[in-house]
C-alpha cells in the first residue's frame, strides 16, 4: 500500500475549514474590517463557500488516491488497461493544477486586501 500524499507548501492549513470558513490564519476575521459580522454566512447550497472547497479538496484528493492506488495495480501487472492509470494520473493532476490555481489567487486577494489603506 502506498502512503497518502502529505500537505504540499502553505496547503496545509486545509484541515481548519469549518462552518465558519476557510482557517487560513485570520481571514475569518475579515469580515469585521471589512463591514459585515462575524456570524456564520447564510448556509444553502449556493451560499456555503467553506464547504465547496471542502469538497473541492475532497475530490482531489480521492481523484489522488484512486491515481495511487492504479499505479500499484499497474506495477504488480493486475491493472489490464494501463489507460486507465494515465486517465486517473491525468485527472489528479488538473484537480491539483485547479487547486493551487485557486489558493494562489485567494492569497493574492487576501494581499491585495491588506494593502488597501483604510
Amino acid at each position: 500500500m502506498t502512503s497518502p500524499i502529505g500537505p504540499i507548501g502553505g496547503f496545509s492549513a486545509v484541515g481548519g475549514i469549518s462552518e465558519r470558513g476557510v482557517g487560513l490564519g485570520g481571514l475569518n476575521g475579515l469580515g469585521g474590517m471589512l463591514g459585515g459580522s462575524e456570524s456564520a454566512p447564510t448556509q444553502g447550497p449556493n451560499n456555503d463557500f467553506a464547504g465547496m472547497l471542502a469538497k473541492g479538496i475532497e475530490n482531489v484528493q480521492a481523484s489522488q488516491a484512486k491515481a495511487g492506488d492504479l499505479a500499484v495495480q499497474v506495477a504488480d501487472g493486475r491493472l489490464v488497461d494501463p489507460a486507465q492509470y494515465t486517465m486517473a494520473a491525468t485527472e489528479a493532476s488538473l484537480g491539483l493544477q485547479l487547486t493551487m490555481a485557486v489558493r494562489n489567487k485567494a492569497v493574492e486577494a487576501f494581499q491585495e486586501i491588506m494593502r488597501m489603506q483604510a
